[in-house]
């Protein structure tokens, strides 16, 4: 997601202020209100926090359209309204559908839903990131809509989640509808801050949210610890940017260590992920979505195999991918780079379909998968 956005949002806003509906729109629960109070406070004794927003390790622009001899406005209005063949897929999509209530908890797995969201078994423990279930990706109904035949799960197709990762606070991240399905099911909510906010007043106990800075380290149980890591990105569900922190994620177990890069651009802070944590089993890796006049907060996909590298991943499974158009590459492009650029790589590119199970002891694959898409 970049400042595209909160440029579409905005014009929503203005056909709803035409018909007078502005403030009820904008104080919906799925927008949320931001951090106050204890946790505000929080967030200010951040070393990232600087005035009224968090910052990147490095300073960074989100975006630089006007570089590149495109105003914003210009590029607004392609994305809005520009042709999007190729964007999508020509026809619906048949994601497989793996039945997670059969699936035994003590099989360490991996099933990508779409997008950035993924169903993760690891030492017993269930763990859900991003979950995305909606058919739209956005405030506004009729932007962002999900790829026909993609969104194959519901809430009632979830066995219990013992963990809800959020990376950050990101419409096609944080969907208010899919964890207020969700909320019964789930015991533990991991975040980084102040996006505890959104989930303590959508009705989740505040004992049961972890939310924690970059650089900390979680005991979620006796057999799970969880890393808050840095990611290169930023934040905001509405027009003011960067109220909330944003995360990449690290999971370990006796048996294995799992990283989620979550959204962000490449840069150092991977080869100091991947030396802290002496490598990964597992890597859920950004790919998708990617522009050059928003490059330095989404890689690209030769950079997603380079950060893979840096961080020493044995198994690389990407995403952000095959579910919305938020860009305006060919939706297939981005796995078909990122086979490209893994070829010679130290590590083993996984590309399953939507809903597919890769169990991490013997993992398969279906790669080229979107060819046979017709």
């Amino acid at each position: 997601m970049t400042r595209r956005t909160f440029l579409i949002a905005g014009l929503g806003l203005l056909g709803a202020a035409a018909t007078g509906g502005v403030y009820s729109y904008i104080h919906l629960p799925k927008f949320g209100d931001l951090p106050t109070g204890d946790r505000l406070r929080r967030m200010q004794a951040s070393p990232h926090y600087h005035g009224d927003h968090f910052e990147n390790l490095v300073p960074v622009r989100t975006m630089i359209e006007e570089e590149l001899g495109e105003s914003r406005l210009t590029a607004t209005w392609k994305f809005l309204f520009g042709d999007k063949k190729g964007l999508v897929p020509d026809v619906p999509l048949h994601p497989q559908k793996t039945d997670l209530l059969a699936l035994p908890r003590e099989q360490d797995a991996v099933v990508w839903l779409g997008h950035s969201s993924y169903y993760v078994q690891l030492g017993g423990h269930r763990i859900l990131i991003d979950p995305v279930l909606s058919p739209y990706a956005s405030p506004i109904w009729f932007i962002n809509r999900a790829f026909p035949g993609t969104s194959v799960y519901t809430a009632e197709d979830f066995p219990d989640i013992d963990v809800l990762a959020i990376s950050h606070d990101h419409w096609d991240h944080l969907d208010y509808a899919t964890v207020m399905a969700l909320q019964p099911k789930i015991r533990q909510v991991l975040c980084p801050l102040g996006v505890g906010a959104y989930l303590e007043q959508w009705g989740f106990p505040v004992d049961s949210i972890h939310e924690e800075d970059w650089d900390t380290e979680i005991q979620l149980t006796d057999s799970l610890t969880a890393h808050i890591v840095p990611s290169q990105h930023f934040s905001g569900r509405f027009l003011k940017q960067n109220p909330t922190l944003w995360c990449g994620m690290v999971f370990q177990t006796s048996g294995r260590t799992l990283y989620y890069t979550g959204d962000g651009g490449y840069g150092d802070h991977f080869k100091a992920i991947g030396k802290k944590f002496g490598g990964f089993d597992c890597v859920l890796a950004e790919n998708g979505q990617y522009n050059k006049a928003w490059h330095p907060i989404h890689m690209m996909p030769e950079e997603t195999a380079q950060a893979c590298e840096d961080v020493g991943a044995k198994l690389v499974i990407p995403a952000h991918n095959s579910k919305f158009a938020l860009a305006r590459h060919l939706w297939q492009e981005p796995m078909e780079r990122l086979t490209a650029a893994s070829k010679e790589k130290s590590y083993r590119l996984l590309t399953p379909e939507i809903g597919a199970l890769v169990r991490l002891d013997t993992p398969e694959d279906s790669p080229g998968w979107w060819n046979s898409v017709s």
